[in-house]
């Protein structure tokens, strides 16, 4: 038990039956909701299965990007478009690093946005999704995915919301067409250790920027995500399971009753050190003029606000310079 928090310290985090919300009785709905409140507030993390995404479809994306970033580094780099922020197409090993930090990740990786399906003038907010002519069958994948993750991001956020004592449907139209976003990420070989920049790490210590993250397993270990006590607690799903967690929006909105965890991708084993790791987060973004101003309901004398009023546009451009994308 943390003394500070009252809250249990754990060695792993809880599991969500994600069909027991959308099809199942009023009780295992209610149960849901509880079980997944309670590891957002106090983990910001939980594994979900029957999640939607079947495994064979996950092992095409998969073989799909693995395809990709196999290519050599000019033909990747004609997929990185100026101006974009590394918002679409592909980002270049290094580039990106956590905030309050000046090292690069020792990753690469390539983004997809809303599929601008429909009529909708936020359209207009967002450039045009890049897709490499190399890889066969690896916009159709992509796609998918995005779709699926969409339509199970908001089935999470509906639990959310009745957790929070609002409207079941409170995040459909905030959500609708967000600026979401796929992005498959290589962690390179690390073929001379000596060569990399002192500090340097996969992923540094950071919390997400959006509303929720959408995780499919990745294919190996090095997840980690820090505890209330300051341990490191490794992370690794079964593959039936997605991870889940809140993103540092909606942990402002919710004036941090709901927690976004800090977490990290480790550097491997010096015997693993040759061996890459691939990984496919799907981000959950709302709309750009999401009001992100704390919760009345989650205001109170001994939560006061704790945070200024921002739109989730302006918070999304705030943090890309933070993490020196813009």
């Amino acid at each position: 038990m943390d003394e500070n928090t009252g809250h249990s310290l754990f060695t792993e985090i809880a599991t969500v039956d994600l069909q027991k919300f959308t099809t199942g009785s009023s009780n295992e709905k209610s149960e849901f909701v509880k079980k997944l409140g309670k590891a957002f507030t106090e983990i910001g993390f939980v594994a979900v299965k029957n999640h939607g995404l079947e495994e064979e479809t996950r092992e095409k994306l998969y073989g799909a990007w693995k395809e990709f970033f196999a290519l050599n580094s000019q033909t990747k780099m004609q997929y990185c478009e100026e101006g974009l922020a590394g918002q679409r197409g592909y980002t270049g090993k290094g580039v990106e690093h956590a905030k309050g930090r000046t090292v690069g990740d020792l990753k690469e990786f390539f983004q997809i946005g809303q599929l601008k399906k429909g009529d909708d003038s936020i359209f207009r907010e967002y450039p045009n999704n890049i897709w490499p002519r190399e890889v066969d069958g690896i916009q159709e994948i992509s796609e998918k995915v995005y779709e699926t993750f969409e339509s199970t991001g908001k089935s999470i956020l509906q639990a959310i919301a009745i957790f929070l004592n609002l409207e079941p449907e409170y995040f459909f139209d905030k959500v609708s067409n967000g600026n979401s976003i796929l992005r498959a990420i290589h962690y390179f070989p690390i073929q001379d250790n000596s060569k990399i920049e002192e500090g340097a790490v996969r992923a540094a210590e950071h919390g997400d920027i959006n509303l929720i993250t959408l995780l499919m397993g990745a294919s190996a270990e090095g997840l980690e995500v820090l505890r209330k006590d300051g341990a490191w607690i490794p992370i690794t799903a079964l593959p039936e399971h997605i991870v889940i967690n809140v993103g540092d929006m909606l942990e402002r909105l919710t004036n941090n009753k709901l927690t976004s965890t800090r977490h990290r991708v480790v550097n491997p084993p010096k015997e693993k050190l040759h061996l890459p790791r691939y990984s496919m987060p799907f981000f959950m973004h709302p709309r750009s003029e999401m009001d992100l101003s704390c919760l009345e309901n989650c205001i109170d004398p001994e939560h006061p606000k704790a945070y200024p009023d921002i739109s989730a546009g302006e918070f999304l451009d705030q943090r890309l310079k933070e993490i020196g994308l813009k």
